[in-house]
């Protein structure tokens, strides 16, 4: 009886079945958002250029690119990022701020900076 134990032990795990993979994950795509919202998000670095003129700052760290745009009102921060799949970097993350640091209205601030 002892020796059945062991075997109705390894046949039981003999016919459990596979687990079964789950499908990868597919890449969210963003697109831009319209620009009559008053966000940046999706944009290009190209077209905050041509939106608010040369950077004062630009940053390169790993794949990320920060660009800062400053007047005399507002301090703004975009965080660009290459999709996961590759591809043109794109704004994904803004921050936003007066010149003495304090937070500041991500629209007022993007209308302050656009070029006329």
């Amino acid at each position: 009886m002892r020796r059945l134990v062991p075997l109705a032990t390894l046949f039981t795990a003999a016919c459990a079945t596979a687990p079964q993979q789950q499908p990868a994950p597919q890449p969210t795509v963003i697109a831009p958002i319209s620009e009559s919202r008053g966000t940046i998000i999706g944009l290009t670095a190209g077209e905050l250029v041509q939106r608010f003129g040369n950077p004062s700052l630009q940053i390169r760290e790993g794949s990320s690119l920060k660009l800062q745009f400053r007047r005399r009102n507002c301090v703004l921060d975009a965080y660009l990022y290459s999709p996961p799949s590759g591809g043109v970097q794109r704004v994904s993350h803004v921050d936003t701020r007066n010149v003495m640091g304090a937070d500041m209205n991500e629209q007022s601030c993007i209308a302050t900076l656009q070029i006329p």
